[in-house]
């Protein structure tokens, strides 16, 4: 990446009723991240709570989304537009239901497998090429609705290990910042 700002977006739905969901898990990285800068979130008119500061060296700006997962896309590029940031220096982190739970993959670009809240950042800042830290989930216990599964709360065995989780994905997030993809996918992806 560049070393130019930063834009580390974390998706999730607002309002304490959804800050335990697997569907937030985005934002709850962010959260991590405002611990290791310092500072707290403020509402910004791009439509996103934001933190401006640094991380790992870089000059970042964090944001989650205030509006819907499924309608992240009109603050994404409202708060990129703002900050004069490219997708090429977007990073987008969220949940992801095709991964186990506890593993993070980085890439960039590609499809949204299905993520709504990918598919309104992409429409919205008109591209795909941007890089997304995909946090696993895993899948959903037999016959549930994947819509229902990423809505409900992470499970009490699923909580004890979320902290190391989220610290790890933090990680990643500022590996990828400092070290680029390549280096940051050979540190966080296991050997296959």
């Amino acid at each position: 990446m560049a070393e130019e700002l930063a834009l580390v977006v974390g998706l999730g739905n607002p309002g304490p009723a959804y800050a335990g969901n697997r569907h937030n898990v985005g934002f709850m990285v962010l959260d991590e991240l405002v611990g290791r800068i310092g500072g707290k979130f403020k509402a910004h008119k791009g439509g996103a709570e934001v933190l401006e500061g640094r991380l790992a060296g870089r000059r970042v700006v964090l944001a989650k989304p205030r509006a819907f997962m499924n309608l992240s896309g009109g603050p994404v590029a409202g708060t990129a537009r703002f900050y004069k940031v490219q997708p090429a220096s977007l990073v987008v982190v969220h949940d992801e239901l095709d991964i186990d739970f506890g593993a993070v993959r980085l890439k960039l670009g590609g499809g949204e497998g299905g993520h709504n809240g990918l598919r309104s950042i992409s429409k919205s800042v008109g591209t795909r090429d941007y890089y997304r830290v995909r946090v696993g989930i895993g899948r959903p216990p037999g016959r549930m609705d994947p819509a229902d599964y990423v809505l409900r709360d992470f499970s009490s065995v699923e909580r004890k290990e979320l902290p190391f989780v989220l610290d790890r994905c933090a990680d990643a997030v500022e590996s990828l910042l400092t070290d680029g993809l390549e280096v940051a996918q050979n540190k966080f992806h296991p050997l296959s």
